[in-house]
């Protein structure tokens, strides 16, 4: 996981999910509780992801991916990845009110260190494109007012070999349901499609750089998310390059 050492490689196969006896992540099963090991920062505030105003449709989302968004949901976040192979996107949070989408807020974060893909696989270090519900939540921290079922656990927390920077990775974390139970604990290493499909994909708390397959966001957005994601308003993700979006 650090940048130019081997254990920053070492980590990183570690968070992408190859099979370790204490360690199981981004989608393997093993001893250990499932996770994506490997996160990125994002500067808060201002946001090139397309405007919402009177948006009946979650703007940059074309019909393929807007089918997929359920009749019911009334929460998307959208993750606006900058390019196929970038590690950076912006992550939007839309409320339907009505027909019409309206954007709440924005910030900029990370996704897959290589990017994008469709069909994504543990190890590949890169993000499923896909819209995917969101039901659970947890962390080492404590609930800090979650809607979301939320657990805390210090079994969330990431091991101490790796650089101190990310120690603080999973303070906080909403499961993405790609190919995982619902009704879980986001770190229950179930994977109902199996182990090479990867799995472990959370929204969590960064440190500055791309991630195994999960997006990433400042603390002060998992806490707005965590504290603003209603399972009565059944929100989900949508996620991708932008290209991949628009297709």
């Amino acid at each position: 996981m650090r940048d130019g050492d081997v254990r920053r490689a070492a980590v990183a196969v570690v968070a992408c999910g190859l099979l370790l006896a204490v360690l199981a992540a981004c989608g393997a099963a093993g001893g250990g509780r499932g996770r994506d090991g490997a996160t990125g920062a994002g500067a808060e505030g201002g946001s090139t992801a397309p405007r919402a105003a009177g948006a009946t449709r979650v703007p940059g989302v074309a019909d393929r991916l807007q089918r997929r968004i359920p009749a019911a949901s009334r929460q998307v976040v959208a993750v606006y990845g900058d390019g196929k192979d970038s590690a950076d996107a912006t992550v939007v949070l839309y409320a339907r009110r009505g027909a019409v989408w309206e954007r709440v807020r924005g910030w900029r974060g990370h996704n897959g260190k290589k990017g994008w893909t469709a069909e994504h696989r543990a190890g590949d270090n890169r993000s499923p494109v896909g819209v995917f519900t969101l039901t659970d939540a947890g962390g080492v921290l404590a609930d800090p007012g979650a809607r979301l079922p939320y657990t805390r656990s210090a079994d969330f927390g990431a091991p101490r070999w790796w650089a101190r920077s990310h120690w603080h990775d999973f303070d906080y974390v909403i499961a993405i349901d790609y190919n995982r139970v619902k009704g879980t604990p986001p770190d229950d290493p179930t994977r109902p499609e199996g182990e090479e499909k990867g799995g472990g994909i959370w929204l969590h708390m960064d440190h500055g750089s791309g991630t195994s397959a999960c997006v990433s966001l400042s603390r002060t957005a998992m806490e707005y998310l965590l504290r603003t994601l209603d399972p009565a308003r059944r929100p989900v993700v949508v996620m991708g390059d932008r290209a991949a979006l628009k297709a």
